[in-house]
């Protein structure tokens, strides 16, 4: 689901707490799988960068560090008050996910009067370490957010976007997981199961892709986060 429309995490995170593991320890089992998918995903991607070395360092500088305080934000955050704002966590990355073509048809309008000469890097680096910061405490809807970062650089290659995506995103996810290990919140047999399913996927997907509809998957995922939504507003 992640390499054809995104969203993975709308039925991973879900289906850990259903199984019974507790939600933060959830929040970090599934940010680790994600990351190992999102690995192999970089690597592939590796090519089609095409942007000033300053950038984009400054960004994975950025995003390596907003990451760090993310994941540092949820090891002090009680499992009472993180269970608490699950339901409006998935809330915000279900309408992420569901306007999400919207928002890169804005921001593509955007970005051809912007380019990364006329916006400011401040600015930039600003969205990002928030982005990141958020990817590290919760990570569901981080690629779409990046997209806004990455549009206003002025990159309308979708390969350049993606390949964007995901060495930032495996910066977010990877640098997070040091604090988890040390705090011993992650649950590796579900970790490593998953982290193969997804990597799988994402490599076998290549094929399949080509034969889904991305929309057919997007409508799924949708119907999924939704009723996640609600499930968690009820039960929550």
């Amino acid at each position: 689901m992640n390499a054809v429309a995104g969203g993975g995490s709308f039925i991973t995170f879900p289906a850990l707490i259903f199984t019974g593991v507790p939600p933060i320890i959830a929040n970090a089992t599934n940010n680790t799988a994600i990351w190992v998918a999102s690995i192999a995903s970089a690597g592939a991607y590796r090519k089609d960068l095409g942007i000033k070395r300053q950038v984009f360092l400054l960004l994975c500088g950025i995003s390596l560090f907003g990451g760090i305080i993310g994941s540092l934000a949820l090891l002090y955050t009680s499992a009472d008050v993180f269970k608490k704002l699950i339901p409006y966590l998935l809330l915000s990355a279900t309408l992420v996910f569901t306007f999400g073509d919207t928002l890169r048809g804005w921001l593509q309008f955007q970005s051809q009067k912007s380019t990364p000469e006329s916006v400011p890097i401040f600015n930039l680096a600003l969205a990002q370490l928030a982005i990141a910061i958020y990817g590290g405490f919760f990570g569901a809807g981080l690629g779409i957010l990046m997209l806004a970062t990455l549009s206003f650089l002025g990159i309308k290659n979708i390969h350049t976007i993606n390949a964007f995506k995901a060495f930032l995103g495996s910066c977010i996810n990877g640098i997070a997981i040091i604090p988890f290990i040390f705090a011993g919140v992650i649950a590796w047999e579900q970790a490593i199961l998953m982290a193969v399913g997804g990597s799988l996927g994402g490599y076998l997907s290549a094929h399949y892709a080509r034969k889904l509809k991305p929309q057919l998957i997007r409508k799924f995922v949708i119907f999924v986060a939704f009723s996640m939504t609600i499930y968690f507003f009820i039960h929550g």
